[in-house]
């Protein structure tokens, strides 16, 4: 049996350059791979961890055309579409309104744990969570 992993997921974006910005400096990502793949394209990817790390990352893509562009920010149809964890809510929270991260409601406690949405700088919704911790198991 094979083993699998996602290992990407792409995010329409209008440029590279702004969505590297917004990804490495409000989010503190790590830029993973940055290869020009002609005169225009380019194969970026972005990830809140390393290479190393497990998890999926990001490959920001412009649109290759005008059916693309019409759904950079509204790829999950207005709903939230990503999830960010962490494991300092607050402190991820601050660093991301001192850098203009835009949240849409205030912060709340689920059964899952704290969670606020966001949306990135295209319009796309994001969740940041931080998980509930995960109480012992009864032996």
């Amino acid at each position: 049996m094979s083993s699998q992993r996602l290992a990407h997921t792409a995010l329409l974006v209008p440029d590279y350059d702004q969505a590297i910005a917004f990804f490495t400096q409000a989010l503190r990502w790590r830029l993973l791979e940055d290869t020009a793949l002609g005169p225009t394209r380019r194969w970026v990817v972005v990830s809140p961890g390393g290479a190393d790390q497990p998890g999926g990352a990001l490959l920001l893509a412009q649109p290759a055309n005008p059916e693309q562009a019409a759904q950079i920010g509204r790829q999950a149809g207005g709903r939230v579409g990503h999830f960010l964890h962490t494991t300092d809510f607050e402190g991820d929270r601050a660093h991301m309104r001192q850098h203009g991260v835009r949240f849409l409601e205030a912060p709340r406690r689920e059964a899952y744990g704290w969670v606020v949405v966001f949306q990135d700088p295209w319009g796309n919704r994001w969740d940041l969570i931080q998980p509930a911790p995960t109480p012992p198991s009864a032996a």
